[in-house]
């Protein structure tokens, strides 16, 4: 296997896509090739490597997915169970039209569509709701007080009616929290990341400091690089702002937040993605999911209604399974139920179960493209591994 198509790659990218970026393959869990390119603090010229410290965002959610999956391994709950059965205050929902029309919801939610954003609760956060919670925790914003009170917010739809983007998986780590009865951040540590060997992957921490700096993608008249690649003006138009290393998705001291809070490195995250794609074993032999609770993992879940919405250009031939992107077009390339999610920064899990290849790649660019990188990488990667 050859992987100078991959150097080329990303040395494009940090070229003309973001400040530096890195990357972590892996077969059967062991690593087979790492590379890195251009900087994680441009002004300092501090290079970026697999151990520079980011925020992954959204790659938070498969570990979220993991832990309730091992909750489900061990007999805590069914997937159709209701989530008012773990957190009371789910029980009488209420859904708000787009007339803003409110009435009362006809179903109960299901863990299920937590697993799979098809719950109705939205990523809104700047709400009455997220201000009474910021009120009775005096800020701290504990993860399960905070959930409770998003109970109070009406929902976009109907549970199970159509997929949305959400805080959905955020609320899954507050039924993991409340069936373990350990703190998420805790739960996530002993049972996923200390069994495959991650030392520095945290959900908080005195880590701001170390945090390789943010950037934005800024163009004047156009912020679309698939456009701008198209026009040849990238470096003409765009250029880097740094806006700091603030993770907005943190809410307070206290949340865990199982959508978007993990702080890690690509050297380290990537044995979590290799584990995926080898079955739920580590590279040391620990398991932290059954094979078949990786295959249900990418199974198809979405019905066509609810996929009518699953429509962003970086998801192309894939549906979405229990809270991953799975590939269900062959004429994509690649494997059929190739799992994997992004993050706003630009992070990237690919994993291949039926290979056991993974991939774990990340820049720290907020508005990262990623319907410009994400499906070069995967594209690049198979053209490697052939």
């Amino acid at each position: 296997m050859k992987f100078d198509l991959m150097k080329n790659l990303l040395d494009k990218f940090s070229k003309e896509l973001c400040p530096g970026c890195s990357i972590s393959v892996c077969k059967e869990g062991k690593e087979i090739f790492c590379y890195e390119s251009g900087y994680s603090d441009i002004e300092n010229k501090i290079p970026m490597t697999t151990d520079s410290l980011i925020y992954i965002y959204s790659c938070s959610k498969p570990t979220t997915v993991t832990a309730a999956l091992q909750l489900y391994e061990n007999g805590y709950y069914s997937l159709d169970d209701p989530l008012y059965d773990f957190i009371p205050e789910y029980r009488d929902m209420y859904v708000e039209s787009e007339n803003g029309v409110v009435h009362k919801a006809k179903k109960p939610i299901t863990l299920r569509n937590l697993f799979t954003m098809t719950s109705g609760i939205s990523y809104a956060t700047d709400t009455k709701e997220f201000d009474k919670a910021r009120d009775i925790t005096n800020g701290k914003m504990n993860t399960v007080e905070v959930i409770r009170c998003l109970a109070e917010r009406p929902l976009s739809f109907e549970p199970g009616e159509r997929w949305l983007y959400s805080l959905s998986h955020d609320v899954l780590a507050a039924v993991v929290e409340v069936v373990s009865g350990k703190k998420f951040r805790d739960y996530v540590k002993e049972n996923i990341f200390d069994p495959l060997g991650i030392r520095q992957a945290i959900y908080h921490g005195e880590f701001e400091r170390n945090m390789s700096q943010q950037y934005r993608f800024v163009n004047s008249a156009e912020t679309d690089i698939v456009k701008l690649q198209a026009s040849g003006e990238i470096n003409k138009t765009g250029y880097l702002e740094k806006v700091g290393n603030k993770n907005h998705l943190i809410f307070g001291s206290e949340y865990d937040s199982g959508g978007a809070g993990i702080a890690t490195t690509v050297s380290e995250y990537s044995k979590f993605a290799a584990a995926l794609a080898n079955k739920g074993m580590g590279k040391n032999r620990e398991r932290i999911l059954l094979p078949e609770t990786i295959e249900l993992m990418r199974q198809n879940q979405l019905n066509k209604n609810q996929m009518k919405t699953f429509v962003w250009p970086q998801h192309k031939g894939y549906s979405y399974g229990l809270g991953v992107r799975t590939l269900v077009d062959k004429k994509i390339g690649g494997s059929l139920k190739e799992i994997g999610w992004g993050g706003a920064a630009g992070a990237t899990i690919i994993a291949d179960a039926d290979t056991g290849v993974s991939v774990f790649y990340a820049q720290h660019m907020l508005n990262p493209q990623e319907a410009y990188y994400q499906p070069q990488i995967r594209n690049v990667l198979y053209e490697c591994l052939k």
